[in-house]
């Protein structure tokens, strides 16, 4: 069983988790940069982020992102003009990271709104079809010489801007979460139980009720032959 110590953590982390906020990955080529951007993404409470894997596919390197893949799902898609669409369909603005004669300074772009972030390959940046459906460009000011910063350092400038604009309208206040019920609380069991939770999907079943500390309300019989929780590693 959790402790309940862990179990409070987990459920003050994912009542400020932000559902509306997203990333969206295209053609990011490098496991380092692919990594640091999910870690980016758990820091500010991003719950899903999106990713078109290069060609060659992309692995998650558990050293650079400290676990965070672990915290959030990843949706892979063929095609960025595809969960573009999808995204603002679902209301959602698609702001791409992308230094062209429209762009404006990220400081500008009201986060608050259901946004997508848009960040492209480290070489090529954001694609031309996928730029043309963004809804906004914006851009990093830069003095120096060097032209572009690291990708994965662009999204956490980015993602933290939109942190401080959402901590100041009150959207991580966390009470009530912002994901709204029966999601949450199918979330919480699966973050509490990451082990158990795969059993009760195979078998097609809803997950128990947990009580106030984490613990499980109910009858596990339903999972024999080995239904005691003692017997989950």
């Amino acid at each position: 069983m959790i402790q309940p110590e862990r179990f409070h953590r987990l459920r003050r982390v994912l009542a400020r988790r932000q559902p509306d906020l997203t990333v969206v990955m295209e053609r990011v080529n490098k496991e380092h940069n692919f990594s640091a951007i999910l870690r980016n993404c758990d820091a500010v409470g991003v719950l899903e982020v999106h990713a078109v894997p290069p060609t060659h596919g992309i692995k998650v390197s558990d050293e650079t992102s400290a676990g965070s893949g672990k915290w959030m799902q990843v949706h892979r898609h063929e095609r960025a003009t595809d969960v573009i669409r999808a995204l603002q369909a679902e209301g959602h603005q698609v702001v791409a990271a992308h230094p062209d004669s429209r762009a404006v300074d990220f400081r500008e772009v009201d986060f608050t709104r259901p946004t997508a972030l848009l960040m492209g390959a480290e070489l090529f940046g954001v694609s031309d079809d996928a730029l043309a459906l963004a809804d906004v460009t914006a851009v990093i000011p830069m003095v120096g010489m060097v032209r572009s910063l690291n990708v994965s350092v662009a999204a956490a400038l980015l993602l933290y801007e939109a942190q401080r604009q959402r901590t100041a309208r009150g959207l991580y206040a966390g009470d009530p979460p912002r994901i709204p019920e029966p999601r949450f609380t199918e979330l919480l069991f699966e973050w509490a139980y990451p082990r158990l939770a795969p059993r009760f999907r195979e078998l097609d079943l809803p997950y128990p009720a947990l009580g106030p500390d984490g613990e499980i309300v109910g009858d596990l019989s339903a999972l024999a032959p080995d239904p005691s929780p003692r017997a989950i590693p």
